[in-house]
């Protein structure tokens, strides 16, 4: 078999995986009956996911921000056609929406019941700018495994700007200043719009449905084969750490699939939705906190072999990598207009609300409606997370890990002085609380070496992707570091197509910089 007949392997049906399939079928020329991805759960997408119906709830995860200059992700997506016009490419109608729908918070947090007096303020002290400065000039190899706290003081935390950045991208002070540093360079240029959410590119329905059921669409109409419930649960290599291949992939239920020299395999390690669990209205999600295959298979081949990274730096404290999330389910359009008036935003325009009172750091946001294809008309859905569900309600005295459905809506009526007849508005609500314990596993304090390169030393015919792997200067917990993954992946591999374009360096442009430190100065 030629190389161009070559077999091609992706273990992962998330972003990732999905955009090593479009790259090697739209770039390197790749036939479509050639390329198999394997996903362990039944539908494929990872965390970019959407589902349920308006009688069950419907539950979105969680999402991920965009922003203009994520390169990967809108030359990915300029291929695929959109969810409503096939003559519209799925790039296009994420800036066609967010022309329609500008997004600019008037009310970004709240604090005793109504709008935050300060909430256009950052409210840092002369010491935590200069440490904020020091950290984007700090190299990466000498900080090492320190982490937030380590860097600031006390009088950070209690800032504005931690309150906002912190629920924005979901940082926590335990997380890695490496991290903090690598998004502070990267996302520099958007702090003017900062206090408002402004620059936030948003999709016009929750990232399944304008996103990857697209995609599933274009690479299944060119004969892609996605087997989904289908787990890998090994990966043989053979050879030394000069020169090593992938022979087989094996899968749950012992069948195994051969790799042969000429073949290519591409292997998502770790997950941030991995073991997630739900819940209802009367019922808590579980905290077994169970790992599934994702962690399994890279904790497999990270013992087996050199050069697979430690997914124990990541995956090993829950405690520190979970947040919980919640889907609410309306039935009329009360608490939107409510929330209105209270915001000064229409809905879908304001982005997060956080609550600064909240022990569990509580947020919310109204999407745009409706969120969902198909959703049922009269029927409205908005999204909220706890960033600290290890902490006690204020207004409900449980950690919000405990705590049911109609228990968080009873805090957030607190959080926003809901009277009973307000309340009212909620009645046959629909929430679905969702437990995500490795969330935020991607963050945790790590050392080089803790994620495996792209290609492992010696790795002939496979490389790694997703949101475990090192890629310079690029942030986690973004859509664009999985596609970026993806394409250098295949551009490495095949040798067929060119390699990413650099991240782009806003950070080096004299007037983002003025822009900053003015912004930073309160100017």
């Amino acid at each position: 078999m030629d190389e161009a007949r070559g077999q091609y392997h992706i273990v992962g049906g998330g972003i990732a995986g999905l955009a090593a399939a479009v790259f090697l079928l739209r770039d390197a020329a790749v036939d479509g009956k050639d390329i198999h991805i394997y996903e362990q759960l039944g539908v494929a997408g990872g965390s970019l996911d959407g589902s349920g119906d308006a009688e069950a709830g419907y539950l979105v995860r969680g999402g991920r921000m965009f922003e203009e200059h994520f390169a990967c992700t809108f030359d990915l997506l300029a291929t695929v056609p959109s969810a409503n016009d096939p003559a519209v490419s799925a790039a296009e109608d994420i800036f066609a929406f967010n022309r329609m729908v500008p997004g600019s918070a008037n009310c970004r947090i709240v604090r005793g019941g109504r709008p935050a007096e300060d909430r256009y303020e950052l409210t840092l002290t002369a010491q935590d700018i200069v440490d904020i400065n020091r950290l984007i000039l700090h190299s990466e190899p000498a900080l090492g495994a320190r982490t937030i706290e380590d860097w600031f003081k006390p009088s950070f935390f209690a800032s504005n700007f931690w309150l906002m950045w912190s629920t924005m991208f979901s940082f926590q002070p335990w997380h890695s200043a490496v991290e903090m540093r690598r998004y502070l360079r990267r996302f520099i240029h958007l702090f003017p719009g900062f206090t408002r959410i402004a620059g936030i590119l948003r999709t016009r329905y929750n990232q399944y449905d304008s996103l990857i059921a697209p995609i599933l669409t274009w690479l299944r109409d060119r004969g892609v084969r996605i087997a989904t419930a289908a787990q890998v649960i090994d990966v043989r290599i053979e050879g030394t750490r000069q020169e090593r291949r992938v022979a087989a992939l094996v899968l749950a239920g012992g069948q195994e699939v051969p790799v042969a020299e000429t073949d290519q395999v591409y292997l998502t390690l770790g997950s941030m939705t991995d073991a997630s669990a739900t819940g209802s209205n009367d019922r808590a999600p579980g905290m077994e906190d169970r790992e599934g295959g994702a962690w399994a298979l890279w904790r497999k081949l990270a013992a087996a072999h050199e050069g697979f990274g430690r997914p124990e730096a990541f995956c090993s404290d829950t405690g520190k990598t979970a947040w919980h999330s919640f889907t609410v389910t309306l039935d009329g359009p009360d608490f939107f207009e409510f929330m209105e008036d209270f915001t000064g935003n229409r809905t879908g325009t304001g982005g997060l609300v956080t609550f600064a009172d909240s022990g569990w750091i509580l947020s919310i946001v109204l999407f745009h409606q409706p969120h969902f294809r198909g959703q049922k008309h009269g029927t409205y859905v908005f999204w909220g997370y706890g960033l600290r569900g290890d902490r006690p309600g204020d207004f409900v005295d449980k950690r919000m890990w405990q705590a049911t459905g109609d228990e968080i809506l009873a805090e957030l009526f607190g959080h926003l002085r809901l009277t009973p007849e307000q309340q009212a508005w909620f009645s046959g609500a629909r929430v679905r609380p969702c437990r995500l314990p490795y969330i935020t596993s991607q963050f945790m304090p790590r050392l080089p070496g803790d994620r495996p390169d792209l290609r492992p030393s010696g790795a002939r015919n496979f490389a790694v992707i997703g949101q475990f792997c090192e890629q310079p200067r690029d942030c986690v917990f973004t859509v664009e570091y999985s596609v970026r993954s993806a394409r250098a992946a295949v551009a490495s591999l095949t040798g067929r197509i060119d390699p990413p374009p650099p991240v782009a360096r806003t950070d080096l442009d004299p007037k983002v910089l003025m822009n900053a430190a003015r912004v930073l100065m309160g100017g």
